[in-house]
């Protein structure tokens, strides 16, 4: 069959390897894709927003399944229109189900009505108010945009003049941002294949690294590398949250009227009282998902094939360690540059997961975006697979001003 895969980052990338190592996969095609994904044809001249153009181009080259990796097209409607124009399978959630990322209130709203744990919050469009509940509250505090914000919408203040600035920040314009308290623990990510009524969790997870720099500091942002998997969280806790708030979650979208299909992404922290929410998104995280599915072993159209019919699924992987150090922009993710040279060897190129590159010739390329590549590492031990994930980021040549990375991803392990 062939297969086209929606986006064009690490996320994506991964999602083209993971099917391009079925059996069943004929042609992966990438729309947009970037230079890096060698694997795939990459598919020039329709945007991303053409979701018709799109949906011809399926039917013009026998496109069985269609992977969206980004949120954006998921909270636009493609899914709806590529399915009930074009009858395609689409995996990815229709508009209405992808709220659980597109509006945070939407999901707070959501699990305070069934009991989901999660941190306390109000929602706010008017910013006088928010500023006298800021005056009134806790510190630290956590201020979220509400709507998509590529990960980077979540701003923790530590008093209230950084909390008086992140609203000035997230309210520029007209909006609605959630205040919610600030919840203390190790944070884990559960990616969860769901079906309507029937989900099977991922038996392993990963942790993500948001902070920008060393020992978490610095600015949320959409990741700057994972590792999986994650031994010194228990089996236990990963039941718990599976069982307090998993499925009360698939629960309460079915009872809500809500036929959610694709990836659920939970962000969790486990805390003095128990395993909470922290958000949901409506897709594969990135990075986790470049670590998740290097080390999946089950075919991915069997896993795609087993979920649309709701039939049972015991996922499959890698008996050893992944780890994903994010190579960025100077400056993300706030203000960057593009077009800074980047050379990669071709047999480096097996170890890199790439977000945002153009190629220019034989082993040079330029940066064209925040996030630019994903250097993994893979072994026996969580210290063996960082070593070489550091490695191979060792191999890849650019100017230090240019770019900056974490040095301590997977510290925690």
């Amino acid at each position: 069959m062939n297969t086209l895969v929606i986006g064009s980052g690490g996320r994506e990338h991964a999602i083209v390897r993971a099917l391009n190592r079925s059996d069943r996969v004929n042609e992966v095609f990438a729309l947009p894709g970037n230079d890096g994904m060698t694997e795939a044809t990459l598919v020039e001249g329709i945007p991303v927003s053409e979701f018709d153009q799109i949906g011809e181009f399926c039917k013009e080259n026998n496109v069985e399944w269609v992977v969206v990796g980004p949120e954006d097209p998921l909270s636009e409607g493609i899914v709806d229109r590529l399915e009930d124009k074009f009858n395609l399978k689409v995996f990815g959630p229709r508009k209405n189900e992808a709220q659980m990322e597109s509006s945070k209130s939407f999901t707070k709203h959501l699990m305070k009505k069934y009991s989901v744990p999660t941190a306390s919050y109000e929602v706010f469009t008017d910013k006088a108010k928010a500023t006298t509940y800021l005056e009134n509250g806790d510190f630290p505090i956590v201020i979220k945009k509400d709507g998509l914000a590529a990960g980077k919408g979540v701003i923790i203040a530590q008093d209230l003049s950084e909390a008086k600035k992140a609203l000035d920040e997230l309210m520029e314009t007209d909006g609605e941002v959630v205040i919610e308290e600030f919840l203390d623990g190790d944070e884990f990510s559960l990616m969860v294949l769901v079906n309507g009524d029937t989900f099977t969790p991922f038996n392993i997870i990963a942790q993500d690294h948001k902070r920008a720099f060393d020992n978490d500091e610095g600015p949320n942002t959409g990741g700057m590398g994972a590792y999986a998997p994650v031994d010194y969280i228990s089996q236990s806790t990963i039941d718990e949250a599976v069982e307090k708030i998993v499925r009360p979650t698939v629960n309460a979208m079915v009872n809500e009227g809500l036929n959610y299909f694709g990836i659920l992404y939970l962000g969790a922290i486990i805390t003095k009282d128990g395993v909470k929410t922290i958000e949901y998104n409506a897709r594969f995280g990135d990075p986790e998902a470049q670590i998740l599915l290097d080390l999946l072993e089950t075919d991915f159209v069997e896993l795609l094939e087993s979920m649309y019919n709701k039939q049972p699924l015991q996922l499959s992987f890698r008996d050893e360690y992944a780890v994903g150090v994010i190579l960025a922009s100077e400056g993300y993710p706030g203000d960057y540059e593009k077009a800074k040279e980047i050379i990669i060897e071709k047999d480096t190129m097996a170890d890199i997961y790439v977000s945002a590159l153009k190629h220019l010739d034989g082993d040079t390329y330029e940066s064209n975006g925040g996030r630019v590549l994903l250097a993994i590492g893979r072994g026996g031990t969580i210290n063996e697979a960082k070593e070489n994930a550091y490695d191979t980021l060792s191999k890849v040549k650019y100017e230090s001003s240019d770019f900056f990375y974490r040095k301590d991803i997977a510290y925690k392990a």
